[in-house]
Order: C-alpha cells, then structure tokens, then sequence
C-alpha cells in the first residue's frame, strides 16, 4: 500500500465582487493508493466520496468583506529626487488598471521644480508598476493633476497646469500605459480673461467628471493674486469655474463663473447627482465646504452654500458618486474632518490637518450621515475612486513623506448595514 498526500477543498459557490475575500480553508487527507485494479477503483469510490461529503460553504457574510487595506505608493526621497511628493489624484478604468498621480517638488513649496509623476496598477492595485514621470517642464511648476475618464472613446484625459499660468493636455488610449505629447489648451480659454484679470489658473486637483452627454468637466479656479519679489504670485483672492470638452477632448471650453461669497474660493472637486446635476464642492477659508449645483456643469450655477456636516481645515478633499438610480444613491466625500484638533493662527481659526474621514451621502450631499475614519494621523490632500468590483480607493497624504492608498468597501464603511448591489451605476 502506497499513501498519498491529497488537498481537499470545500466546494464553494461564485464569490462575492468583492477583492476583500480570503481562500477557502482546506484540509489534508490521506488517501491509500493500491496496486491491482479493483483496489484502484476501490480508492476512486472513496476519493469521490471525500468530495461529495466536503461541506458546501455558503456565500461569505457581509462581514467578510468589512475591512479596509493599506500601502505607501510615494515616499520622498526613495528611489527619487524629490524633497516633497504632494497633490494625489486617482482613477479606477473599466479594465482594473488604476492610475495614481502626483506631485514630485523639489522643495516644500507651490512654486518649486514640479513634475508630474505616475504609478499603474493593472490588477486593480494589487501591484504597481515603478514611479515614472508623466511631465517635467524643466524647472517650471507641473502641477494640479486632474485625470478623466471618456467611456464614450475609451481615452484617459490627463489635465494639469505649468507655472499657474497654462493649462496642458494629454491622452491615452492604452489604459496609461503611452500618452500623447502636452499640447498647450489655454489659448482656447480665452474668454475667462473676460471676467477675470487672472494671473494664477489651475485645475482640480484630483479626477474629473464625464457627464451622460459625453461632456468632460473639470473644475478650475482661477486668481488674481499680488506678484511676489519672486516672480511668484499669490494664490487669493480667487474664483471657481469649469473647463469642458464636448468633443472628447479635441477643443476646450470656459465655464460660467460661481457666485462668490468669499474671497477665497479655490480647490474643488465635482460629482453628478442624482438627477443629473453637476455638485461643485468647494474649499474656502471658513471651516466648512459650500456646495453649489448646475444643470451642466458650466451654466447657471446656484449660490454656493456652507454644508456644516462637511468640515474643513482650509484643505481639499475629494468627492465620488458610486451608485445611484435604479438603486440607492451614494455619494463620498473624503478630506481631514480636524474640527477637533485646534492648531489655532493669528485669528485663532486654523486647525490642523490630522484626522482623514470619509462620509457618505444618501441624498445628494444635503446630509452625510455615515463617516469612518481611514486614518486618524496628519493627512491632507486625497482622491477617491472605485474598482470595477465595487472596492473604492482613496490615495492621499499620509504625514509629511508619503502617498498612501486606503482599499476598503462599502462595508466597511457603513458597518456591513449597506452594501453595493447589481444594479448599482458607479460613476
């Protein structure tokens, strides 16, 4: 007689989409293996019987999936130039490529050598590809990434801005793997300097918007800042507005400019609704985001309103609709709710940036009743995404030196009392 050393696993039924799942727990059997044929097929019956006796696990609880994931995608200073690697931005494709973007300076400062730099996932950020830069403009500022998605074309849109003073335009159609050479879009934005003597323009930072209508939307700000002894200019007082594409990039339009109830108005990050309004939410200088809405995007936009669930250390955050009609909608909101955490100024207002929460909405961002902590420490500046199987992303600052990205569900989220369904339209 001759012991053979065989895995028995469970038979288990299609999982859950979700990348939150572990493997099916097997077991070890010894199966005796014998020389004639009867005994042979003696062996096969039991063997059979082995499997048809293995318990059939059920679909994985809820609770499963409720746990949330960790790693560090840019680290100053390792394997790189940079003394600062800032300004995250990310975006999830239909085929699980993720791309992740930032800001590699060579000092600690919105006006140093600034490049673009990029990693890529193609597994849904499983394993990322090396740093590489996407942009470098000599010694000139590349910054304010935003990346948008055309479904319509299959394309990735690359926005950013080179020394607050153009805005820069790039493509791939090969899920980020090749892009087109910068082609320089400010000529065609010429209508802004119509409403606004502007010497600072950026857009974003973080993903943008495609409408159901194809358009492309990226929210911008634009200022008239004093000039510096440097050259450099200040970055207040400022104004919102949008850029947009109707034809999938190939020309470039200004947006209406949003009411302004402060003078400092800048970062904003944009989400559709659902009944297919264009949500702009925006940073200020008080403690609290203002939400303003347009039918698309570019015209006839509300008067901005403080939202007091949405609280704000003078910093931006990032925004994503993940389901809406014919089930629930859901809308996040991402950025360092501080309120607590006072690091007072002159005018005793200011609060540090510490204390990284994502809050979910159920109606359109009018209240966000649900808010989970990713990460308690300093944080700033992030981006949210989500895969195709329903796990959302979260690339942010985490502390001084590094890019961090958080995988978690919605399960998480919410304490497994909400989960995504079928139907669900993400985006």
């Amino acid at each position: 007689m001759v012991l053979l050393s065989v895995h028995v696993f469970p038979l288990v039924p299609p999982a859950k989409a979700s990348q939150f799942r572990s493997c099916p727990q097997h077991t070890k059997t010894m199966i005796p293996i014998f020389k004639t044929a009867k005994s042979l097929l003696l062996a096969q019956c039991a063997l059979l019987a082995l499997f048809i006796a293995a318990p059939v696990t059920s679909a994985q609880p809820k609770e499963h999936y409720a746990h949330m994931e960790h790693s560090v995608l840019f680290e100053t200073g390792r394997g790189n130039k940079y003394k600062s690697i800032r300004i995250p931005c990310v975006l999830a494709l239909p085929d699980n490529t993720v791309l992740a973007v930032a800001s590699g300076r060579s000092k600690v400062s919105d006006w140093a050598d600034i490049d673009m730099i990029m990693r890529r996932s193609t597994n849904g950020g499983k394993n990322w590809e090396p740093m590489r830069v996407l942009a470098d403009h000599g010694n000139g500022v590349a910054d304010n990434p935003v990346l948008i998605w055309d479904g319509q074309t299959q394309t990735t849109h690359f926005l950013y801005q080179v020394n607050y003073e153009r805005v820069l335009h790039m493509t791939s159609t090969d899920s980020g793997k090749t892009w087109t050479k910068p082609a320089d879009i400010t000529p065609q934005l010429g209508d802004f300097k119509k409403c606004v003597d502007w010497n600072v323009i950026a857009p974003g930072p973080g993903h943008g918007i495609q409408l159901k209508n194809g358009r492309l939307l990226a929210p911008t700000w634009l200022a008239h800042g004093k000039v510096r002894a440097d050259g450099t200019r200040a970055h207040g007082p400022s104004v919102i507005t949008s850029i947009y594409s109707d034809d999938h990039g190939k020309t470039w339009h200004c947006g209406e400019l949003l009411p302004r109830i402060s003078k400092h108005m800048n970062e904003t990050t944009a989400v559709t609704t659902d009944d297919d309004r264009v949500m702009f939410i925006t940073r200020t200088h008080n403690s609290y985001k203002t939400i303003a809405l347009s039918p698309d995007g570019a015209t006839q936009w509300t008067k901005p309103e403080i939202n007091e669930d949405l609280f704000t250390p003078n910093c931006f955050g990032s925004s994503l609709r993940i389901s809406g009609s014919p089930d629930k909608s859901r809308i996040l909101f991402c950025n360092p709710d501080s309120r607590h955490n006072m690091r007072p100024n002159k005018s005793g207002q200011w609060r540090a940036r510490t204390n990284l929460t994502v809050k979910l909405s159920y109606d359109d961002g009018k209240t966000w009743p649900v808010s989970k902590v990713i990460d308690p420490g300093r944080s700033s500046y992030s981006d949210l995404a989500m895969l195709p199987d329903g796990t959302i992303l979260c690339l942010y600052e985490h502390g001084d030196k590094y890019i961090s990205i958080a995988r978690f569900s919605l399960e998480w989220l919410t304490d497994c009392k909400d989960t995504l369904g079928k139907a669900d339209a993400a985006r």
